[in-house]
């Protein structure tokens, strides 16, 4: 992952919305997005919850900051950023078994789980900020905006994976192997071959 950390990187967009794509300012603004780009990117691949989880806050923080138009909107990155707390509390709730396992006495009942784990406020974050940044993507944005906010949501869908295996972790769940679509069908067929 990149040295630096998110509070580094260029978010103010100084320009405004008629001329953000022409002369230098607009150049400077989409080398910025490519360098944000870059840097989920790199955040996504470190396999690290606690770096996107922070890397995220850090930009719901400068959105909530600089970019409220709305009252609507002040309420969403407001209820994103409390969430976001929770969240980040879950993760470290997660890393102690003993301490889990009583969050995960609390969510019982099959509709408070899936895939045998709590489905607890961690998780919920995740899927309700993926579809926030999902919402955020249809409204009008220009491209580079646009593969920021797909960085963003896959950020997110990653997270709630490694997340899920945290939890697992937690709870002593050991999943079987999965198979692979081309070792199944080798096995239904009959083929030999090398992996089974």
């Amino acid at each position: 992952m990149a040295e630096e950390s998110i509070e580094d990187l260029p978010i103010a967009e100084f320009v405004n919305g008629s001329a953000r794509d022409r002369g230098a300012r607009g150049e400077a603004l989409r080398i910025g997005r490519r360098f944000i780009e870059n840097y989920l990117w790199d955040v996504r691949r470190s396999d690290d919850p606690d770096a996107i989880l922070n890397t995220e806050g850090a930009i719901i923080g400068n959105d909530l900051q600089r970019y409220v138009n709305s009252r609507a909107m002040r309420t969403s990155l407001e209820a994103s950023q409390a969430e976001h707390a929770v969240a980040t509390r879950m993760l470290e709730t997660v890393r102690d078994p003993k301490e889990y396992r009583r969050v995960d006495a609390a969510h019982r009942l099959p509709r408070n789980r899936t895939g045998g784990v709590p489905r607890d406020e961690a998780r919920q974050f995740f899927r309700s900020h993926a579809a926030r940044l999902l919402n955020l993507d249809k409204s009008r944005l220009d491209e580079s905006e646009k593969r920021v906010l797909d960085k963003r949501r896959l950020n997110m869908r990653h997270a709630e994976k490694l997340y899920a295996a945290l939890q697992e972790r937690a709870l002593g769940i050991a999943r079987p192997a999965r198979l692979t679509r081309i070792s199944h069908t080798r096995r239904i067929f009959g083929f030999r071959c090398r992996d089974s």
